[in-house]
């Protein structure tokens, strides 16, 4: 149950300003954990995966199988959300948040001995399948606990985008720690060590991580919001039914409104290894280095894109995100095609931005859609249904569409497309910034 049955009214001010500043910290960090493990896979996917795990296929084919594990992943978020999301509205966020991180590590330390083609032939592959899968069954868990443990210890309305947007601020820090391990070891072992053993390491640097997790979020307190739920008696007990049965529209909007945010950042930071390295014939260590800079902007960007939502509203900010990113396309990859290292390297770097207009203010504009004892399952569900819409064929089909059409054309095209269905699905959500979700639930007792 939850460490302690408290209601925010009864902490001081700066009583609460503690918890707060706990929570955000446990919160990003252990996000930032999860993140790492999840982009570790995809940036050692296009470096590594294909050459070990299909060798015998032809470059193209090896890319798309590589990647279509990858997809894997993303596949299993949404079970993850439905199994994390349901016990997240039960038993509390604290709880459910050890239980995805410890899943999410367990998992990613495994690839780290996986046998690949040349020891067991296609089995090494079944393998990595499996482990891919559960670590998408604990990212799809950890997102909406992490935004609820944050956003639900607010003390105000006016700040929800900036407080929730913390909990986003782990995917760029997951994305560094990612590269700068695969850059650190691939730097130290170099060209063929590299592929031996080098990219191993990595994985296995998760089990330190998830202690360090482990050991800040077993020192926070449950939310107020789900301690007076509990108190109250206001839990639902079958959470995600219950959602699906009456917020099919607010789950729904939610995924599709993720298309032009999620589908481009896997194009952007994981397809761009294998189109930088395979068409461009740029090095290995340059890409890594170029995503590395962009995540380290992205520290600032997300975080400040949350802060502006709560003065210019979630929808407007999210929807020129949305724009700003279909026109972007087109330019990242005649930026990427002049084949220039400056050039390149500025098209990479400034590829999130756009990605950040959005993801900013992202998890405020989905969490704020559904009421208390409703909001883990439904905000994770949603969030996490884009996974199987968006981010995990989002590789597989830009390299298809090069593959087919011989021009990155093509993939901007996609990446256009996504940002139309943004644009309508954001259009067609409730705008909540500044109002008060929680009194008596008023805005979802819709049922």
């Amino acid at each position: 149950m939850t460490t302690l049955g408290l209601d925010a009214a009864q902490l001081t001010p700066s009583e609460h300003q503690l918890q707060l500043r706990r929570a955000i910290i446990a919160s990003t960090i252990g996000t930032a954990i999860e993140w790492y493990d999840f982009f570790l896979y995809s940036t050692v996917t296009g470096l590594v995966f294909a050459k070990l795990f299909f060798p015998h296929s032809d470059p193209w084919v090896g890319t798309l199988e590589a990647f279509a594990i990858y997809a894997v992943g993303f596949i299993a978020r949404p079970i993850g959300a439905a199994i994390f999301g349901h016990y997240g509205d039960r038993i509390g966020r604290k709880s459910t948040l050890i239980a995805t991180l410890l899943l999410m590590g367990l998992a990613t330390a495994a690839v780290a001995v996986v046998p690949t083609y040349s020891s067991i032939g296609i089995w090494g592959a079944v393998i990595l399948t499996v482990l891919r899968f559960i670590q998408g069954i604990g990212v799809g868990g950890e997102w909406g606990g992490s935004v609820l443990m944050s956003m639900e210890w607010a003390r105000n309305d006016r700040s929800r985008g900036f407080i929730a947007s913390w909990p986003q601020f782990g995917v760029p820090c997951g994305l560094f720690l990612a590269n700068l391990a695969v850059l650190s070891f691939s730097q130290m072992a170099g060209g063929d060590l590299f592929l031996a053993w080098g990219w191993r390491i990595p994985f296995a640097l998760s089990l330190i991580l998830v202690g360090v997790g482990l050991y800040i979020r077993l020192g926070i307190l449950e939310t107020p919001v789900f301690s007076k739920l509990l108190a109250e008696r206001r839990l639902d007990r079958t959470p995600m039914l219950t959602v699906i049965r009456q917020h099919p529209k607010e789950i729904l909007l939610s995924a599709f409104a993720r298309m032009a945010e999620q589908a481009p950042f896997y194009i952007f930071t994981a397809f761009v290894f294998s189109y930088g390295i395979g068409t461009l014939h740029l090095s290995r260590d340059f890409l890594l280095t170029a995503v590395l800079a962009a995540s380290v902007l992205s520290f600032v960007t997300i975080p400040v894109c949350g802060h502006l939502s709560d003065q210019v509203g979630r929808k407007n900010m999210y929807m020129a995100g949305a724009l700003l990113t279909g026109i972007f396309g087109f330019v990242y990859f005649a930026m990427l095609d002049t084949g220039s290292e400056v050039v390149v390297f500025l098209a990479i770097v400034l590829s999130l931005i756009p990605h950040d207009m959005m993801y900013g203010p992202q998890a405020a504009l989905i969490a704020e859609s559904f009421t208390g004892n409703l909001r883990y399952s439904g905000a994770s569900l949603g969030y996490q249904f884009a996974s199987v819409i968006a981010g995990g064929p989002a590789p597989l089909i830009a390299a298809w569409l090069f593959g087919t059409f011989h021009s990155a054309t093509a993939i901007a095209a996609y990446i256009a497309a996504c940002s139309i269905i943004t644009l309508i699905a954001t259009a067609l959500m409730t705008d909540y910034t500044g109002k008060d979700i929680n009194a008596a639930d008023a805005h979802v007792s819709r049922a």
